[in-house]
């Protein structure tokens, strides 16, 4: 699962508030040429987004993000996520993950959070608040002593269309996370075209650095 997400250089970071909308979005991004979405965990709606999505398109790399507790994790596993990812790292949501063959992307935000992160044998971390913690020049100083080691990041938190090529750039960004791709708004007033030339644009500006 880590090979086919790491042919993906942009992943739509998702909030939902109506599991009905949830196979119009997938459309949309499918439209725009996209094949992966995370779904996060802070609605009530996450749970059965996800099964909706899942089920109707068997093609996508589902993932489900905000994955902060063990109630969480089990949920993601039960309904059959393709990955999952989380804020922090939390040694049990990762034993927990792997325990059940799914892969799992725990956030970082310090040299200490990386090592703690190769310790246990996690090579692909996600690099968030990315914008609120120094952005670009901070994953690249602070990536860079880990790039030997394989560690390959994917940054999210105030990343947008403007400065998404700014992380792609660096050999050790893997993709980015993106809420602008269909913002929660955009999916409660069902703006589906909105979303897929929002996809397509983005998909467009990372071939500018990528041949993904």
């Amino acid at each position: 699962m880590i090979d086919e997400l790491l042919k993906r250089p942009v992943i739509p970071v998702i909030v939902i508030d109506d599991a009905n909308d949830a196979e119009h979005l997938a459309e949309a991004l499918l439209a725009g040429g996209m094949d992966v979405i995370e779904i996060t965990c802070r609605t009530e709606a996450a749970q059965e987004a996800l099964l909706r999505i899942i089920k109707a398109f068997p093609e996508m790399l589902v993932g489900a993000g905000t994955v902060v507790s063990p109630e969480q994790a089990s949920m993601c596993v039960d309904v059959g996520v393709s990955f999952g990812l989380a804020p922090g790292l939390n040694p049990s949501t990762v034993n927990y993950f792997k325990k059940h063959d799914t892969l799992f992307i725990p956030g970082v935000m310090t040299p200490s959070d990386i090592e703690h992160g190769l310790s246990m044998g996690l090579k692909l971390l996600k690099f968030f608040p990315a914008g609120a913690t120094g952005g670009v020049s901070t994953l690249k100083s602070m990536g860079g002593p880990y790039a030997s080691h394989g560690v390959q990041f994917c940054p999210t938190g105030g990343i947008t269309l403007d400065n998404m090529n700014d992380y792609l750039s660096l050999p050790i960004v893997s993709a980015i996370g993106g809420s602008w791709l269909a913002t929660k708004q955009q999916i409660a007033d069902k703006q589906w075209n909105v979303i897929r030339h929002q996809v397509k644009d983005a998909l467009a500006k990372a071939a500018e650095v990528t041949d993904r």
